[in-house]
Formats: structure tokens, sequence, C-alpha cells
């Protein structure tokens, strides 16, 4: 009988020194403040391009929203970049994040793309509003794989603490 996926050991997250590192970091800090932003950022912004997509109406708006959040895109992965290199010696594709880091590659490229379409005129309205909705998709699949990073990294902290704990009590 093979064991289940929730029984089976995962290494952690972050070596100690790593967790150290990532606490000291005020990058940390930056990462916690830009994230939710980012996302409240995107939240508007979706409805504002499903508005303009459905009526036709509040182009302006729905850009503007676009733009602010490819801007906090771009900022928060120069940051995030920098947390990186902080914790983990490198900027980009550490081990421990090296696919949200790969698909992160999209979302800044499918951003990109949509920025060129609007100043380049390459796209029709509605087009460069269909061209963010799939720069919002590929978002939201990354913003998921890193709050599963996220819950990954605290469920790791919470099993070292209960290996402290039952240890502690096999060896008072």
């Amino acid at each position: 009988m093979t064991e289940s996926r929730a029984a089976r050991p995962t290494a952690p997250l972050y070596t100690p020194e790593q967790r150290r590192r990532r606490d000291q970091s005020p990058w940390t800090l930056v990462q916690g403040i830009l994230a939710p932003l980012q996302f409240l950022v995107f939240a508007i912004s979706l409805v504002l391009v499903c508005i303009f997509l459905y009526t036709g109406e509040h182009y302006v708006a729905a850009t503007t929203s676009i733009v602010l959040k490819t801007l906090l895109l771009y900022t928060i992965m120069v940051t995030g970049a920098i947390w990186e290199k902080a914790v983990f010696g490198q900027y980009l594709f550490a081990p421990a994040f090296y696919w949200e880091d790969v698909f992160s590659m999209l979302v800044i490229a499918l951003h990109t793309a949509y920025l060129a379409a609007l100043l380049f005129d390459l796209a029709s309205p509605r087009g460069q509003m269909l061209l963010a909705l799939a720069a919002y998709a590929a978002y939201a699949i990354n913003a998921t794989q890193f709050l599963l990073k996220l819950r990954q990294a605290r469920l790791g902290i919470a099993a070292e603490a209960q290996d402290t704990r039952l240890a502690g009590v096999a060896n008072p």
C-alpha cells in the first residue's frame, strides 16, 4: 500500500539560516505589503476590464488600472528578486521558488505585451482587454503558486515545532 501524499514528509522550504535571513530582511516586509496591494489592484482592475468588455464603457479607467497593476507587478518582481538574493543568495530561480519564478516570467511577458499593444496601438481596445485578461489569468495562477509556497512554509514551521515538542517529551 502506498503512503498518502499528506503523510509523506517534505523537505522544508527554508534551511534554518535561510529562515533567519528571511525574517531579518526588510524585503520580506516589502513583499508582504506589495503582494496584497497588487492583488487588490488586480481585483479592482479585473472588474473594470470585465465592465469594459461587457458594456464598452470605462476604457480609460480599465486601462489605467491595468497600467497600475503592471507597474506594481514590475515593482514586486524587482523587490522579490532582491528578497530572493537576500534569502537564497541568487536573484531568481532559487531552487525553493524555481517554478514560481519561471511562471512569473510568463506573467511579466503577458503584462509587457499588453503595454506594447497599448503604447504602439497593436490591438483594438477589446483586443487589449482580452490580452489583459490572459495576463490576469497567468497572474492568478502565479499568485496561487506563491500562496501554496507560503502555506508550505507555515506547515514546515508547524511540523518542526511539533517535532521539537515531541523530542522534548521523549527525552525529558
